[in-house]
């Protein structure tokens, strides 16, 4: 017994010396304490994270075809469906570009005709002796170059097409636009600048890093199962986890300089109140429930190397009873060592000496056993 009460520090022994506190330490009696029964619940053990958020998409809308931006034609930051324009390139080139192209299909076409007609005379007169078998393959060269050169003006006059449609710039996916980097009037070339940004806001995604022994305690428990983790998610500014998500990706390695796996959760976003770039918190529930016994979490000291709490036994002597801490679960710390129903001390911890008696005030636990502080008097 004296080896456990020299463990506590001179700052207990000072205070439990010193002026009397409490009534029952006025009056000359034992100190005393606040004690609460130990309890026995079901524990649902979560895994916390800390997490960045980032959109499912996010794309830099840049020019496909160079020249003078006409008009922008978004109102900057707001939400923009899949094909709504964006900006104007002047496109009076591209279009002379398209007539240049249909003009040339036309003539390479009759062309194409020409020769066409040229060979099936000149087959009609084979039987006859009246046409060299050299002329005929002359004209069926001919037909083929006619036709070639027939489907390159058609390529052509599609890629004309197409720089006029690239010439009215529309958001490849629907999400919130940024601000517009380029006004009318200036040269864009193509790829640069970056004119906007969008981000889709349907969904958001949730990454972070999970340790070595989480990835491996998780797979452990879905070996046999498909991995299917429910994710409650919280901001800065909100209190506990409000939204519900679920787990829709593990990276295939771990980071060796870190020992740590990438994650990602999943969250549907419909009002887009969850921005990309946001601080969050994660928690997944990926063990089942389980019975266990559960005490304060203040409630647990260090006696040396050892964690331990102190219990009010018989007679009110304070006993040291090493435990093996577990889980804390909303302040509630899973521990091994104690028994349903034994009174710790949840405070005045500095006034309880082991094998000293204590005058202990039982406080009512709610239904997760945390003590109900008493009423003041």
């Amino acid at each position: 017994m004296k080896k456990s009460l020299a463990a506590f520090p001179l700052a207990a022994l000072l205070a439990a010396c010193g002026q009397p506190q409490g009534d029952a330490a006025a009056h000359g009696g034992p100190p005393s304490v606040s004690v609460a029964p130990a309890t026995q619940r079901e524990v649902q053990e979560y895994d916390e994270f800390t997490a960045r958020l980032e959109a499912p998409d996010t794309v830099e809308v840049r020019a496909r075809v160079a020249g003078t931006v006409e008009a922008v034609r978004f109102k900057e930051g707001q939400f923009v469906r899949k094909g709504e324009p964006l900006f104007s390139i002047d496109a009076r080139a591209f279009r002379a570009e398209v007539a240049r192209a249909e003009a040339q299909l036309a003539s390479l076409k009759t062309q194409a005709e020409l020769a066409r007609a040229d060979l099936a005379r000149a087959e009609t007169l084979v039987s006859a002796n009246a046409v060299s078998p050299q002329e005929i393959d002359q004209l069926r060269a001919a037909l083929r170059g006619a036709e070639a050169g027939q489907k390159g003006a058609e390529a052509a006059l599609v890629q004309a097409r197409l720089n006029v449609e690239y010439a009215n710039v529309t958001a490849p996916v629907s999400g919130r636009s940024s601000r517009a980097n380029v006004t009318p009037g200036n040269l864009v070339g193509v790829g640069d600048p970056v004119l906007t940004t969008l981000v889709s806001s349907d969904k958001v995604y949730a990454y972070f890093d999970a340790s070595e022994a989480t990835y491996l305690r998780y797979m452990q428990m879905h070996k046999a199962k498909p991995l299917v983790i429910a994710v409650q998610m919280g901001l800065s500014n909100e209190r506990g986890y409000p939204h519900a998500g679920r787990l829709d990706f593990v990276d295939n390695r771990l980071d060796p300089a870190t020992a740590s796996i990438r994650v990602r959760a999943v969250f549907d976003n419909p009002g887009g109140q969850l921005t990309p770039g946001l601080y969050a918190r994660v928690k997944l529930g990926g063990a089942g429930a389980y019975p266990a016994v559960v005490v304060p979490d203040r409630a647990i000291t260090t006696d040396q190397t050892r964690k331990i709490v102190l219990v009010v036994g018989a007679n009110n002597i304070v006993q040291p009873r090493p435990v093996t801490p577990g889980a804390l679960v909303d302040g509630m710390r899973v521990v091994e060592g104690v028994k349903a129903g034994e009174m710790v001390v949840v405070d005045g911890l500095l006034r309880a000496f082991p094998g000293a008696p204590v005058t202990p005030q039982v406080l009512k636990v709610d239904a997760a056993g945390m003590p109900i502080p008493a009423a003041a008097k």
